[in-house]
């Protein structure tokens, strides 16, 4: 073999290892690090809006084997454990089908009783303190033209954010009682009339489907556009939420 194709190989193959190296890395990184997260809907307004591109913590609660890529069945449980607090912005595994990802607010901790009446939340009997801060209009799909009151709910541990009141009457703003199962967590969406939660269809959430807590919006870009749509930046890129916090 001439010293010209011998360089070649050594080239193409030094460039393959550098490559699986990376890929390597990345998988790593996003096993037990952080997972990039993209919001696909309206259900956490107007804390997260569809076109944040945020940042998960992996390692906030533990590993469990939603933790790893494809969710290989290699072990149930949590390794490394720890639990979600109340108020965090979490994302998990939806309990009726395990292939899709959700995001929403930790409401209720295992053995609490969770209601809400009127529009009111309340934890283990007591309301939870809302007071109307303003007004906010949704953009995009989710603009009807006109603005929705926004209220600050403050849980018993201190934790403090905003949810939207888009219709006072809405299927969510009176349920039954829930008492959470052990082991299980209830959810919601900060977007109180547009979120399919813990009050509805996706149910108590166990510990074992939590990805991850939400940190850090990295980009966002608003309208529905692509972040590969960079004709559409000068536009739409939200500059007011690269690194502002996920959680409130």
């Amino acid at each position: 073999m001439s010293e010209t194709k011998k360089d070649q190989s050594g080239g193409l193959w030094e460039n393959v290892k550098v490559l699986v190296q990376a890929l390597l890395l990345a998988v790593i990184i996003r096993t037990l690090f952080f997972q990039p997260f993209s919001i696909p809907s309206g259900s956490m307004m107007e804390t997260l809006l569809v076109g944040d591109y945020l940042f998960v913590s992996k390692y906030s609660y533990g590993y469990s084997k939603y933790s790893v890529p494809f969710s290989p069945d290699l072990f149930s449980g949590r390794i490394w454990s720890d639990e979600p607090e109340r108020g965090d912005v979490a994302v998990f595994r939806l309990p009726s089908n395990t292939k899709i990802d959700y995001i929403k607010r930790v409401i209720g901790l295992p053995g609490d009783r969770i209601q809400v009446t009127d529009g009111v939340l309340f934890i283990n009997g007591e309301a939870v303190k809302r007071e109307l801060e303003g007004s906010y209009e949704p953009e995009g799909r989710y603009n009807q033209g006109e603005e929705v009151p926004v209220y600050r709910e403050t849980l018993p541990n201190g934790v403090t954010y905003t949810t939207l009141d888009l219709n006072p009457n809405s299927p969510g703003d009176n349920t039954r009682e829930f008492v959470v199962p052990e082991g299980h967590y209830f959810m919601m969406g900060d977007n109180r009339d547009n979120s399919q939660d813990s009050r509805f269809e996706v149910g108590y959430v166990p510990l074992e489907n939590f990805i991850g807590r939400a940190t850090v919006i990295f980009f966002s870009i608003a309208n529905d556009s692509s972040p590969l749509e960079v004709w559409n930046w000068p536009s739409d890129l939200r500059f007011d939420r690269f690194f502002k916090s996920a959680q409130r």
